[in-house]
């Protein structure tokens, strides 16, 4: 389905069951909305996450939820990030809630021409091609960016996924460009860029709620649980025996995400989204705010510092 076309009935009918998500989850601002302040006017911000923009001399983003009890934790919820490759959880989502079943196993085939850097898979698989499954498998489970392009092309181009976000009630993410383009991360520019607050409540929904049927949300899930960039950062946060299924990103600026849910042993999932920017185009990528967001949002969370 071409993005001009209009959303399907399909998809207008999961988008509205998606409003009944998991306890906990909080409502999101709208697009272009101002942050949301604290009682004393200040934008909501937290102190062991200031420390470590002091440390790591980064822009911090989180917002982190039990979604069994609601405690969340939040440190400049509402401000824009880029979201680089994060978005491409959203694609996968896109594709298998508003496409038949069967494109996943059409056959797909590019050229030399088409390859963009980043693209582990695709650069090696290029004589006979891949089904859509397996480029969805690609994107999510190792960030592949001409795997990525090629769906977009085939499934209705970043004004897909902005609409595919706005049909799970996120009014904020939106997708403007291609990979590599949309990873520049360049402060100010609004294109290809979520917020905390946003993002979190979309994964979320997308992996605990309702907005995709059964089989499809244990597909995602199952590909989010196989991703192999996880290690440096959400995945050296959150405690051995845990379950994660996250997806990463990086860019220019020093921009660096990951975005996921984690499972305590008993089942208690958290939702965690974690963003840092830098203020200059060398600025280099850090993986260990990351991670530290992520080991401080499965302590506070889950054991009462709150």
């Amino acid at each position: 389905m071409d993005s001009r076309e209009g959303l399907s009935r399909r998809a207008v009918l999961a988008g509205a069951a998606a409003g009944a998500v998991t306890v906990g989850l909080p409502a999101t601002a709208a697009a272009g909305s101002a942050p949301q302040r604290s009682a004393g006017g200040e934008e909501r911000v937290d102190e062991e996450f200031t420390e470590l923009e002091r440390t790591y001399r980064r822009r911090l983003g989180v917002v982190a939820i039990n979604a069994r009890t609601g405690a969340t934790l939040e440190h400049r919820p509402d401000e824009r990030f880029p979201i680089c490759s994060v978005f491409k959880v959203l694609l996968a989502a896109r594709i298998l809630r508003d496409f038949p079943s069967s494109v996943r196993d059409r056959r797909l085939t590019w050229t030399a021409d088409d390859l963009v850097i980043n693209s582990p898979v695709t650069e090696v698989t290029i004589r006979n091609g891949l089904t859509v499954s397996q480029l969805v498998e690609a994107a999510v489970t190792v960030s592949d960016n001409t795997a990525t392009n090629l769906l977009m092309r085939e499934f209705g181009g970043p004004a897909g996924v902005t609409g595919f976000a706005r049909s799970v009630g996120d009014p904020v993410t939106r997708i403007d460009r291609w990979e590599p383009e949309m990873s520049t991360g360049a402060p100010g520019d609004e294109r290809d860029t979520t917020s905390p607050r946003a993002i979190a409540r979309t994964f979320g929904t997308l992996v605990l709620g309702s907005a995709l049927p059964r089989a499809d949300r244990r597909l995602l899930t199952t590909w989010m649980l196989a991703n192999r960039t996880a290690g440096p950062v959400f995945g050296s946060g959150v405690p051995a025996g845990w379950k994660l299924a996250d997806k990463t990103g990086s860019g220019w600026y020093g921009v660096r995400n990951d975005v996921g849910i984690t499972w305590t042993p008993d089942g208690v999932p958290l939702v965690v989204a974690a963003f840092t920017r830098g203020t200059h185009y060398e600025d280099d990528t850090l993986s260990e705010p990351i991670a530290a967001v992520a080991e401080s949002a499965c302590r506070r969370l889950t054991g009462g510092d709150v």
